[in-house]
């Protein structure tokens, strides 16, 4: 169950030739696939192409029509594995994942993959998280493309381009025998356009054709002295090879701008995935107009890795002095540039972190701020004209009435999601560490990493997907307090197994890992995994954890229900205390609460409409019997549970309160009743379609509730006369 469902959406898949394709990037990119004559895809959920996989998994259908392989794959090192089909044969293959931490995961394998060559078109689509939308640290994927030199492709994020390099991207592959990848950020994977579509191809060699005629070249295996012989192979003939193919086919786009001399005398170059920030800057400056057009010479590198030097000679000749717009560090391209033009002997000035950010995403008015410096600097007589043509705007908020706003406005860091049945194994963590002292905690990549941030403050470090317990290893054979450990179900088939309780099992630690059981890859947006207990048609889930974990020799191993909060205390002081000495596992069940409402919500929809007897819980906090306390908030931390004024005018303590997005999980009550902290909480049941027996009841309570509120009141009035 993925959180967003595409099967209406991939029915545009089957358009043909000259029809027009309306809808987003990501649709796009497998409608490009499949105009190439893939012959297998596959991949590793991530953001921000999560969908991509989604995309191909509601697909399926029509990719089985074509013959094309499909598969989600256990790790971003699986996908790039797969490739390994096109080293020997002419298939076309693609697989995805979110970049920089999925392709670190891959590195082994594409490192391989890149020195063995291939002879299919094999293209990587890397999401490229980086940026104030990025839930990862700050790293480029140019620096693993220059390493492994494998060609790096960076679309303008316009569909007709966006398809473009997806089709040429398989072309270049096989025209230079080299992988190839290709990076869309966050806002390409999501724009929206048209595009004028051609046929889906069946590939014109399949798996089938290989296992029928297998191929093997001892020139192609990752073995010395095979290595020296590929090492100079992408040196002299695929690097050439790419360049060529890059200049022949017009990867890159130059615009020429406006023929007048202070125009000319300067440029801009810019990666074609910044060229939508860059042109809307401009036009900010005056040097642009809506529709694109520069007054400024333009250079959009489509294919920011290799470079050609021709054209980049070709465009600095006669000028000044060129900007080049490249986001992140280190500075890659300027790098290159300024190579590039000292060997052509040409005097450009190459202008670049000196007047942009040297780090960060650029922003529209990060943007605006550097190119309106280049322009100052360089061509003053244009920054005059562009002044004049566009008046100057005041801030909408003044520096220091921002400063103030910025003060009072409370930071909002990622949380858990309403309901998420993560929240009271955490809260029960809190609690227990009032009575043991602080744990060193060995967070993990997922949505249990939130757990780092308030209300929980608690983790000690994150290295990697399903490393959390590996992260804790060092601590692992102490014999002082245990440390613990925290992995979702998706690190755990990712590579938790192996790398951290297979680890532990064969070093004899003496320390505690959770697992955390939700049923899905929640933090992605809800894709099956192994685990996942949902029928599946393509795949084979409802796989123990517990079974793995007894497999690789844990004799340790626990389970509890995260909502089981007083369950969860037990076994966790039980974990920290047992004479038993070696790795401790416990597995704490509890359905991700977004999935589980996307799975129980059209049901319970369905039911009301048909006249059904429905019953919702709620949870509510009692204003009168609230103290005012905040425990529950400070140990739960829902979105739902939140203040409001106290209704005791005597009493200036805001109270706490239930707001309508309560999904009933009970988890703020069972905070309470773990905790001892108040009986202000109370449970209510909605019912929907009531039935006579419902309805009897209900005007029996209200007549006895009304009966005690009119003594109640009689009596008020007697006292007070």
């Amino acid at each position: 169950m993925a959180e967003r469902s595409f099967a209406k959406e991939v029915q545009t898949l089957r358009l043909g030739e000259g029809e027009e394709f309306h809808g987003e990037g990501i649709l796009a990119v497998t409608k490009a696939l499949l105009q190439s004559g893939v012959a297998y895809v596959g991949g590793y959920q991530g953001a921000p192409v999560s969908h991509l996989m989604d995309v191909l998994a509601d697909a399926q259908s029509i990719l089985e029509e074509l013959g094309v392989h499909f598969e989600a794959s256990a790790s971003e090192a699986t996908a790039a594995a797969m490739l390994s089909a096109s080293i020997n044969y002419p298939l076309r293959g693609a697989v995805t994942w979110k970049s920089t931490v999925g392709t670190n995961v891959a590195s082994d394998a594409l490192a391989n993959l890149a020195s063995s060559g291939v002879k299919g078109g094999a293209l990587i689509i890397l999401g490229e998280d980086y940026g104030e939308g990025a839930s990862i640290m700050q790293e480029r994927t140019h620096a693993f493309a220059m390493k492994s030199q494998m060609w790096l492709l960076d679309p303008r994020p316009q569909l007709p381009a966006i398809t473009r390099m997806v089709e040429k991207a398989f072309e270049l592959s096989e025209a230079s025998n080299t992988p190839v990848m290709l990076m869309l950020r966050i806002r390409a994977c999501h724009v929206y356009g048209r595009f004028f579509t051609r046929n889906n191809r069946k590939p014109s060699f399949s798996a089938a054709d290989a296992l029928a005629a297998p191929s093997r070249d001892y020139s192609r295996i990752i073995l010395p002295p095979s290595t020296y012989a590929q090492e100079k192979e992408k040196i002299e003939k695929r690097l050439p090879a790419a360049i060529r193919f890059i200049a022949e086919t017009g990867l890159n786009e130059l615009i020429d701008g406006e023929r007048r001399a202070e125009t000319q005398a300067i440029g801009i170059v810019l990666q074609g995935g910044l060229y939508n920030n860059t042109l809307r800057a401009m036009e900010l400056l005056g040097c642009a107009d809506t529709f694109g057009n520069s007054s400024i010479p333009l250079y959009v590198l489509n294919a920011t890795y290799p470079l050609v030097p021709a054209e980049w000679v070709q465009f600095c000749s006669g000028k000044r002095a060129v900007l080049i717009v490249e986001e992140g560090q280190p500075e890659f391209i300027e790098q290159a540039a300024t190579q590039i033009l000292h060997q052509h002997d040409l005097s450009t000035r190459i202008v670049g972190k000196e007047v942009l950010p040297r780090f960060g995403e650029y922003t529209v008015d990060a943007l605006r701020k550097g190119i309106g410096a280049f322009i100052d600097q360089w061509a003053a007589q244009l920054a005059a004209g562009s002044k004049a043509a566009v008046p100057a705007r005041k801030p909408a908020v003044s520096a220091e009435a921002a400063a103030k706003l910025a003060a009072l406005v409370p930071a909002r860091p990622s949380g858990l999601c309403t309901g998420c049945p993560e929240r009271p194994f955490f809260a029960a963590m809190k609690i227990l560490q009032k009575e043991t002292g602080p744990l060193h905690i060995s967070a993990d990549i997922g949505c249990h990493s939130f757990a780092t941030l308030p209300p929980f403050n608690m983790g000690n470090s994150i290295m990697g997907y399903g490393l959390g317990a590996a992260g804790a290893s060092a601590f692992g054979t102490d014999g002082g307090k245990r440390a613990v450990s925290i992995m979702g179900d998706g690190g755990f088939w990712h590579n938790g197994l192996t790398s951290g309780i297979g680890n532990a099992v064969f070093n004899k630690h003496d320390d505690l890992t959770v697992i955390i059981d939700n049923g899905y890859a929640a933090a992605t947006g809800g894709q099956d995994i192994p685990s996942s207990r949902a029928a599946n048609e393509h795949r084979q889930g409802n796989n123990s954890i517990v079974d793995a974990v007894k497999g690789v020799g844990v004799k340790w191993v626990r389970r509890t229900h995260t909502y089981d909060m007083q369950g969860t205390l037990k076994l966790l002081r039980e974990a920290l205390s047992t004479p038993f000495r070696g790795p401790k596992v416990i597995v704490a069940d509890g359905e991700c609460m977004l999935n589980r409402q996307r799975r129980v919500k059209p049901l319970m929809r369905k039911a009301i409409k048909e006249g059904q007897r429905v019953v919702r819980e709620r949870f509510g906090v009692d204003p009168d019997t609230c103290t005012g306390d905040h425990s529950c908030i400070r140990l739960s931390g829902c979105p739902s549970l939140t203040v409001k004024e106290n209704p005791d005018p005597l009493r200036t303590d805001p109270v706490a309160h239930v707001d309508n997005s309560c999904v009933g999980c009970g988890v703020c009550g069972e905070v309470a009743h773990a905790a001892v902290l108040c009986p202000s909480f109370y449970r209510a049941e909605l019912v929907y379609n009531p039935s006579r027996w419902d309805r009897f009841a209900n005007a029996v309570r209200s007549a006895v509730i009304g009966s005690l509120q009119r003594r109640s009141e009689r009596n008020r009035l007697r006292y007070a006369l």
